[in-house]
Order: structure tokens, then C-alpha cells, then sequence
């Protein structure tokens, strides 16, 4: 790879690699928001979460040197938030958090855009009992889940993080969703696309 080839991230993963701590600064600064909110829906609390995060930037700060550049740095640094995420969920037995899921193709969506007052305090319930349903999947769907919600990763880059193929990653995600809704149905949480609107219709 001649120097030109270089992007800046990789420029600067190499200067971390040969041990330079502002090298290894600026990535911190430029994906710690990303990676604290992939740890926080992973684990709900925020003592947690920081803590999740301060672990995976120690594991790749350690790691850096055998870090050989096959994947995008911000991949597997998502690789190691997930395992310090699950090595705290483990250890804490605490549920996580997480997020929407009605197009099997879209990144789920974080954001509400209520404006209302009441249409807020609907977004909140849906949010809470979203977040009771996901701490109550299996570990894996959790997973594939919150990257696909939080980071919106593609199933390539899904794959990379979980080691999976991008059609094991697809089959997973359709299966977690299902999943997913049914306990919302379960729950009686759970309305259709436009259910909301039927309702005010009548």
C-alpha cells in the first residue's frame, strides 16, 4: 500500500500501532460516542455502558499491534464493544436496551420525531416496552439487533463483527425481529404500521 493509498483512519491507526498515545486520541475522540451508545442499548445503564466502552478501547489499545487492517478500524472496534457488552451482561446479569424494527431491509430507528406532548408520552411507552421485549431475547438476536439499530451496519459488516456470513447474518436478523414482535404481541405492545391511525380514525 503506497502512502498515498492511505486514508487518514489508517494513518492513524498505524502511528497507534507503533505506540503513539495522541495517534490512538484522536480515534478514541472520533468513535467514542458511537461506541458508548452501542454499549448503553446493549446494557441500559450508564455506569455500565462507560464502563463496556472504557474496556473496549483498553482491548484495542492492547490488541493494536496484531490489528492487520482486513476490516475497517470502526468494525472492529464494534467487535470488541459487543464482546465487552456481553462480557458485563454476563457478569451483571442486567437487561439491555434497544430499538425499532418494522422493515427487515432499514436500519432500525432510534429517533421519535413527536412533537406533542402526547404523542411523546406514546413514543416513551413504546420505547419502555420495546426495551422489556429485547432484554428478553436470546443473546445473539440482542446482538444482531442493536448493531443493525444503532450503527445501522449492512449484513457484510455485521458479519464481520459477529464472524458470520452476510446470508447467516440475514436469516438471524429476520428471525430476531419475529421474534422480537412476538413478544411485543405477547405483551400487548405491538400495533401494525398505521394501527395507531385506524385507531383515530374510529
Amino acid at each position: 500500500m503506497r502512502t498515498d493509498d492511505r486514508t487518514e483512519e489508517q494513518v492513524l491507526v498505524m502511528r497507534a500501532q507503533r505506540g503513539e498515545q495522541d495517534a490512538f486520541r484522536v480515534l478514541v475522540e472520533r468513535y467514542q460516542g458511537l461506541i458508548y451508545t452501542l454499549a448503553l442499548r446493549m446494557v441500559a445503564r450508564p455506569e455500565d455502558a462507560e464502563d463496556a466502552a472504557q474496556e473496549a478501547f483498553l482491548a484495542a489499545w492492547k490488541a493494536l499491534p496484531k490489528f492487520r487492517m482486513d476490516a475497517r478500524f470502526s468494525t472492529w472496534l464494534y467487535r470488541l464493544t459487543v464482546n465487552a457488552a456481553t462480557d458485563l451482561l454476563r457478569r451483571r446479569q442486567k437487561d439491555s436496551r434497544s430499538q425499532s424494527l418494522e422493515d427487515e431491509e432499514a436500519p432500525l430507528q432510534l429517533s421519535d420525531p413527536a412533537p406533542g406532548p402526547e404523542e411523546h408520552a406514546q413514543a416513551a411507552e413504546r420505547r419502555a416496552a420495546l426495551q422489556r421485549a429485547i432484554s428478553a431475547l436470546s443473546e445473539n438476536h440482542r446482538k444482531i439487533l442493536l448493531l443493525r439499530a444503532v450503527n445501522g451496519l449492512d449484513y457484510q459488516e455485521i458479519g464481520q463483527v459477529l464472524e458470520l456470513t452476510p446470508g447467516t447474518v440475514k436469516s438471524r436478523l429476520a428471525r430476531a425481529r419475529r421474534e422480537l414482535r412476538d413478544k411485543l404481541i405477547e405483551m400487548g405492545n405491538y400495533f401494525p404500521p398505521n394501527a395507531s391511525k385506524e385507531q383515530e380514525r374510529r
